[in-house]
């Protein structure tokens, strides 16, 4: 359970995209791999350890083995996660009494348990210097914001179902009228002035503590499982990998929960880039290049739904995954999810050497899934993929529930993953080493 428990601290002290990427960002560092920028020349060496980030929201770090290598072993997870956005110019003052926020939806959101819980605001501001501008991360760490329910008094049918609006039920309330703006409070958390704060990304989150529960501590719950419990398992397995004949590629993309079509998203040339720079660097050829993705593989990690003890007829009649079933390879005939045959025997290849449980996630025939990272990001890298993740309730809930044991099912899985290659010794048969 010590991986879970890193990781709910990782996610409490990293409330915003932003956050999770410099928390990354520095874990890589202390471990010694070198930053590169996308503006400036690569001197990429064997033997080196390298990442590069993407509008402060994205990350891919890699190892460059010694000597020739197969291929790439990727694995693709997305730092983001549906919230409320703060708007521009947004304080919106109320009968010359209250003030409130006015945001919109980020993502495909579970609404209601975003009510009567403590909220505050995190992300980014871009600073004037003297020279041009600068991202600087804020995080107003205490609790600023509440949604108010509105009384059963006053809508005695709230119970029987209720359609929320945005612009109306979701404002949070945030002071008297008189209160200072909020541009200004943030302003004071990045002890600058008000005036030199020239743009904003931020976000509201949810201030509720992450916990393990149950009879047996079995459970946890906790803000943004899905995806930094894939993100954080990816990079703990990547950190902790043994060398292998290949190269091992740690990718956390922005903007998944809106389709991905972001320059930091999986529909982005980010990774492609990222790998095209690696190897010219290396003075590989094109030819080269593309030997080694026929030889390369990737795990979509993105949490998968869990079956619910209150509703059984939502999910498919046998392919169920529970939550503390270990790691969950999802499917789907009309590949919203990539697994096929042969990628789901890498995967069992992996799992079975390193001991990690695995369970099969399929959709209800009627009722239809969502897409994730696999089949955008093959679209511009053509490699064998699986889509993976862990069993939870409540997805897209501002608190999610998961199995307390499962993380460190996914770190396993990762680290076979990194510490494997695979070569292709025939059309369709491979070598996993």
């Amino acid at each position: 359970m010590a991986y879970s428990k890193e990781l709910l601290d990782f996610i409490q002290h990293h409330p915003s995209v932003y956050h999770v990427i410099e928390g990354q960002k520095q874990l890589l560092l202390e471990a010694g791999y070198e930053q590169l920028l996308e503006s400036r020349p690569w001197a990429v060496r064997e033997g080196g350890k390298y990442f590069v980030t993407r509008n402060g929201s994205a990350l891919i770090a890699f190892r460059v083995p010694k000597g020739r290598f197969h291929g790439f072993m990727m694995m693709a997870s997305h730092s983001d996660s549906p919230a409320l956005k703060i708007k521009e110019n947004p304080e919106i003052t109320v009968d010359g009494t209250y003030r409130k926020l006015n945001v919109e939806l980020y993502g495909g959101a579970l609404l209601a348990p975003w009510f009567d819980r403590p909220l505050s605001v995190a992300g980014r501001v871009f600073e004037k210097t003297a020279e041009g501008v600068r991202m600087r991360l804020v995080h107003v760490d205490r609790d600023l914001l509440l949604i108010p329910s509105l009384a059963i008094h006053m809508n005695r049918e709230v119970n029987s179902g209720y359609e929320y609006k945005v612009q109306r039920d979701m404002l949070p309330l945030y002071g008297s009228a008189s209160a200072k703006s909020l541009l200004e409070v943030v302003a004071q958390e990045a002890n600058l002035p008000a005036e030199a704060i020239l743009g904003h990304d931020l976000f509201v989150y949810n201030r509720q503590a992450p916990a393990i529960w149950g009879a047996e501590q079995e459970f946890m719950s906790s803000p943004r499982l899905d995806d930094l419990q894939c993100a954080f398992s990816s990079l703990c397995g990547f950190l902790e990998a043994s060398p292998a004949e290949s190269m091992p590629v740690h990718v956390v993309f922005d903007n998944e929960e809106i389709g991905s079509s972001t320059k930091q998203g999986a529909a982005s040339g980010f990774l492609e880039d990222t790998l095209r720079r690696a190897v010219e660097s290396l003075g590989l050829t094109e030819n080269e290049y593309l030997e080694k993705l026929s030889q390369s593989f990737m795990l979509s990690a993105d949490n998968a739904h869990g079956m619910h003890p209150n509703y059984m007829d939502k999910c498919d009649p046998v392919n169920h995954p529970v939550l503390g079933g270990g790691v969950v390879v999802k499917y789907s005939g009309n590949q919203k999810y990539t697994t096929d045959a042969a990628s789901a025997a890498i995967v069992n290849i992996l799992a079975e050497r390193s001991g990690v449980k695995l369970q099969t996630f399929t959709n209800h025939s009627d009722i239809p899934g969502g897409t994730t990272l696999g089949n955008i990001s093959i679209q511009h890298l053509a490699v064998k993929t699986a889509d993976v993740g862990i069993a939870q309730l409540a997805m897209h809930s501002p608190y999610e529930t998961c199995g307390s044991r499962d993380t460190e099912e996914l770190v396993g899985l990762a680290r076979a993953l990194f510490s494997s290659s695979i070569v292709e010794h025939g059309e369709e048969e491979y070598l996993i080493q």
